[in-house]
């Protein structure tokens, strides 16, 4: 077992791969698919990066949290975890959502400057086109704390915490390939083409997949990360390719999606793994309708980007570098009892 913070996660490695801080695109020498408990280290952070709570204080402070709509769980889930955080260090949260538009994202930064906020933890909007507007809260003496997601600049935000989306992947590639037994046909739904994780999580299946030259892939697009857009391209694919075996997801909405098509089409056997580990997606591992999903460690990855805030503001340095990533978790029927909201069940 390793220790995150307060919470227990168990220690995930891919035979024949090291995995890389989050973004990484190394190749394996040999086909990972032997997935086995290990005892290795986080990507880029040793388990002490987080801080510890007992001298943490928020008292009088208010905090912005702007994630993505929260009608994707995995969004609501960042609002509330940020949220309860700040309340239990005597903070006040006031908590938005950017839709995914830069535009609203840069006018709720502004909103957070003008009402002189003390910190901004923020799922962002793109990773190019969030970086002026956390340019102009880090002049404003407000600092950045970004979750989940990236930009593609260094030194602007105080911390930029992620799960290793890489090697989450490898782990999702690995379980696909050998649900198919390491050949087949299949067909790959893609996230948001401005988010960085969709390409990362797209690389790292490729990395374990495309090393068995039985396994072809007919179809890839993107469905945006949405339900009901993963559904009709879904329905699209089968249509082309009745003959599908199984679907390999960038995140557990569009997977939502993909098993709905599935079942309205009647077919069965068809393998399905997802990326995020959503209550909803173990719900339907646990009836066979999904076979399988990587699980970022959301509640440790929010409880640490306040409590990184919280050390800032006290001490003028959170202690840990800018860039830090925690490991994720395969998911899958043998384990599914195991995991709820993003973390391991208390």
């Amino acid at each position: 077992m390793r220790t995150f913070g307060s919470r227990l996660w168990p220690a995930i490695a891919i035979a024949g791969l090291v995995a890389g801080a989050c973004g990484s695109t190394a190749a394996t020498s040999a086909p990972a698919v032997s997935v086995a408990p290990a005892s290795v280290a986080p990507a880029s952070q040793a388990a002490s990066v987080a801080p510890t709570t007992a001298a943490l204080s928020l008292a009088g402070k208010t905090i912005f949290v702007i994630t993505p709509a929260p009608d994707n769980p995995f969004f609501a889930s960042e609002q509330v975890g940020a949220k309860k955080e700040i309340e239990a260090l005597g903070g006040t949260a006031q908590v938005y959502s950017h839709a995914d538009d830069a535009t609203k994202q840069s006018q709720l930064i502004d909103q957070a400057i003008s009402s002189k906020a003390a910190a901004i933890i923020l799922d962002n909007a793109g990773a190019d086109a969030t970086i002026s507007a956390v340019q102009r809260a880090k002049k404003a003496g407000i600092p950045t704390f970004l979750i989940d997601r990236e930009i593609n600049a260094t030194g602007v935000a105080a911390a930029q915490i992620v799960s290793n989306n890489y090697q989450g992947a490898t782990l999702g590639g690995a379980e696909f390939a050998k649900l198919m037994g390491n050949k087949g046909v299949y067909a790959e739904l893609t996230g948001r083409e401005t988010d960085t994780n969709a390409g990362i999580r797209s690389t790292g299946y490729h990395d374990v997949i495309d090393q068995y030259a039985d396994m072809k892939s007919v179809a890839k697009q993107t469905a945006e990360w949405d339900t009901a857009k993963a559904l009709k391209v879904t329905e699209t694919m089968l249509q082309a390719h009745p003959e599908i075996q199984g679907f390999i997801s960038g995140n557990d909405t569009m997977a939502l999606g993909i098993a709905a098509a599935l079942k309205a089409a009647n077919k069965t056997g068809v393998f399905v793994v997802g990326f995020d580990g959503s209550d909803d997606v173990i719900a339907k591992i646990k009836t066979g309708e999904i076979s399988a999903t990587v699980l970022q460690p959301n509640a440790e990855i929010t409880k640490r980007a306040v409590d990184q805030a919280a050390t800032l503001i006290a001490t003028g340095s959170t202690g840990v570098a800018e860039k830090q990533s925690i490991d994720c978790v395969l998911v899958n029927k043998a384990n599914a009892d195991q995991w709820a909201n993003f973390g391991p069940k208390a």
